[in-house]
C-alpha cells in the first residue's frame, strides 16, 4: 500500500479537532507505537488516538475509511514481529484505556472484558472469586492483543491456546461497523466461525473492542518441578513419554544448557547447567503429589536427574519468574547486544530433532542463540544475541532465522507456533500454505477492499 499523503492530513484534520489532546503527533510518542521488539526497523504512525469506547474506534475508523487512511491497533507493543509498524503510515490506536472488565460471570467461568486489560489486570481482578484465565505469554500483554495474534504461553499444553479460550469477539470492521462475533454458550454451530477468523488476523480483518473469555478455576493444589538431563534429546523424551502416558501437566518448559546458565546467573539459582525441563501440575493435594511421583519414575528412564517437586507459593513462584526472566537473563549472556526471539513449532515427536539441529546450526554459523520451549506442544524459541552494528553477524542471523523456518516447515510444522507472521516472516507463509494464502488474500479483499486494516502485515499485497 502507498502512502496517502492528501489522505492521511484530511484525516488528521478530522480527527484532531474530534479528539483534542487525545490526538497525538509527537516524534517519541509516534516512534514508541512503531516500535517493535525485534530488528525489523520502526516505522511509525503519523498520529496515535487513545480510544476509550467501542463507538470512538467506529467514528475514527470511518473516518480513516472516508480517506483511504491506513489504521493500525496498538495494545502493550509486546508484539515480535513488526505488528504495530505503520509501513505506509496513518493512524495508530491506542487502546489501553479501555481497561475495564465489563462482567465476570462466575458461574459460567466466562467473563467480557475491554481490549486493553492486560492478562495481569485481569488475574487480579479475578483472584477473589477463585478464577483464572490461563493463558500466559510471559509479557504483562493486553488481551486485546494475545487475540489478535492468537498468543500461546507456558499453560497451552493443558489450557490451550488464544483461540480455544476466546468465545466471541466484538470488533470494528474495516467500514466502521461493528458486530459481534457470538454468544456466551459454550458451543455453536450458527454460521461461519468468524470469532476465529479475528484471533489470529493481526489487526488486518478489523480491531477487536471487547472479548468474552473462558476462564477456569484455580486449582485446589499446586505443584512445580524440576528436573535435569545429560541431553536436550533425553529432555525432549521425557516430554515424549509425558504426552504418551496422558500425564495432565499444566506447564512443561524445555530450557537448554546455555539457558540455564543464564538463569543461574540472573536469578540466584543453582540449577545443573545442563538442559533442563520446569513443570507445573494442577489438581488436588494428592493428585498434584501422584502426578509428580509418576513424572519422576518417566524422567529417570531418560537420564533424568535432580527431580525435586514443590508445593510452596514462594518456591513455585521463585523458579516461574526465573523462567519468565530468561529474556533478560539471555541479553546478560552478551551484555549490549540486542536479543531477536523467533519461534517455531514442530510435530512433539520432531522436538528432540529440531532443537538440536538449531543448536548445531547456530554453532555453525558463530551465533549465540539460547533455547527455551514450551516443550508439550512443539513450540520452542532461539533467542540470537547480536551486534547489530556486525553486518555479517546479523546476515548470518537473517540465515538462521529463514533456515529454522523452513526446516519447521519440512517437519510437517509450522514457521511460527505463537508469535504471528506481522511482517517478519511473510516469506515463509506461502511455503507453508501453498494456495491457502491466496484464500487468505481474498477473504481480506472481501473485508477490507481498501486495505487499511493495518495494511503490511501477514500477507504481503492484499489488493
Amino acid at each position: 500500500m502507498k502512502r496517502n499523503e492528501s489522505g492521511i492530513a484530511s484525516a488528521s484534520g478530522v480527527l484532531k479537532q474530534r479528539f483534542g489532546e487525545r490526538f497525538q503527533t509527537g516524534e517519541a510518542i509516534r516512534s514508541q507505537h512503531g516500535h517493535t521488539t525485534t530488528w525489523i526497523p520502526t516505522q511509525a504512525p503519523d498520529a496515535v488516538i487513545f480510544a476509550r469506547s467501542t463507538e470512538e474506534v467506529a467514528e475514527i475508523v470511518r473516518t480513516c475509511a472516508e480517506h483511504r487512511v491506513p489504521v493500525i491497533p496498538f495494545g502493550t507493543g509486546t508484539s515480535l514481529e513488526g505488528h504495530v509498524n505503520a509501513p505506509a503510515g496513518g493512524i495508530c490506536i491506542d487502546l489501553s484505556e479501555m481497561n475495564a472488565v465489563v462482567a465476570v460471570n462466575a458461574g459460567d467461568l466466562d467473563c467480557r472484558v475491554q481490549p486493553g486489560v492486560t492478562r495481569q489486570e485481569l488475574n487480579t481482578h479475578l483472584r477473589d472469586m477463585g478464577l483464572f484465565f490461563p493463558i500466559d505469554p510471559g509479557a504483562n500483554a493486553s488481551l486485546g492483543g494475545m487475540a489478535a495474534t492468537r498468543a500461546s504461553g507456558t499453560n497451552a499444553v493443558r489450557y490451550g491456546t488464544m483461540k480455544d479460550n476466546v468465545l466471541s469477539v466484538e470488533a470494528v470492521m474495516p467500514d466502521g461497523s461493528v458486530v459481534r462475533t457470538g454468544q456466551r454458550a459454550r458451543k455453536s454451530s450458527a454460521g461461519y466461525d468468524l470469532t476465529r477468523l479475528l484471533v489470529g488476523a493481526e489487526g488486518t480483518l478489523g480491531v477487536i473492542t471487547e472479548l468474552t473469555l473462558r476462564l477456569q478455576g484455580i486449582p485446589e493444589s499446586i505443584s512445580s518441578a524440576r528436573c535435569s538431563f545429560p541431553s536436550v534429546r533425553a529432555a525432549c523424551e521425557a516430554v515424549m513419554a509425558v504426552v504418551q502416558y496422558g500425564l495432565p501437566v499444566a506447564r512443561i518448559e524445555l530450557l537448554d544448557a546455555q539457558t540455564v546458565g543464564a538463569i543461574n546467573a540472573h536469578s540466584g539459582l543453582d540449577l545443573p547447567a545442563t538442559p533442563l525441563l520446569l513443570l507445573e501440575f494442577h489438581g488436588t493435594e494428592a493428585g498434584v503429589v501422584e502426578q509428580a511421583e509418576i513424572f519422576g519414575d518417566l524422567a529417570s528412564e531418560v537420564g533424568g536427574t535432580g527431580f525435586e517437586a514443590v508445593t510452596r507459593a514462594e518456591d513455585r513462584n521463585r523458579l516461574w519468574q526465573a523462567r519468565h526472566d530468561a529474556y533478560w537473563a539471555m541479553l546478560a549472556l552478551r551484555p549490549g547486544c540486542k536479543a531477536v526471539a523467533t519461534d517455531v513449532c514442530v510435530p512433539i515427536s520432531r522436538l528432540a530433532e529440531a532443537v538440536v539441529a538449531a543448536q548445531d546450526k547456530a554453532t555453525e554459523l558463530g551465533l549465540i542463540a539460547p533455547i527455551v520451549g514450551h516443550a508439550g506442544d512443539g513450540n520452542f524459541h532461539a533467542s540470537l544475541l547480536l551486534d547489530m552494528e556486525d553486518e555479517q553477524e546479523v546476515r548470518h542471523a537473517e540465515d538462521y532465522v529463514s533456515w529454522l523456518a523452513d526446516l519447521a516447515i519440512s517437519m510437517e510444522g509450522t514457521c511460527t507456533g505463537e508469535h504471528g507472521i506481522g511482517q517478519g516472516k511473510q516469506a515463509y507463509l506461502s511455503r507453508e500454505l501453498g494456495d491457502a494464502v491466496d484464500v487468505m488474500g481474498k477473504i481480506k479483499h472481501a473485508l477490507d477492499p481498501q486495505n487499511i486494516m493495518n495494511p503490511g502485515k501477514i500477507l504481503s499485497s492484499a489488493t
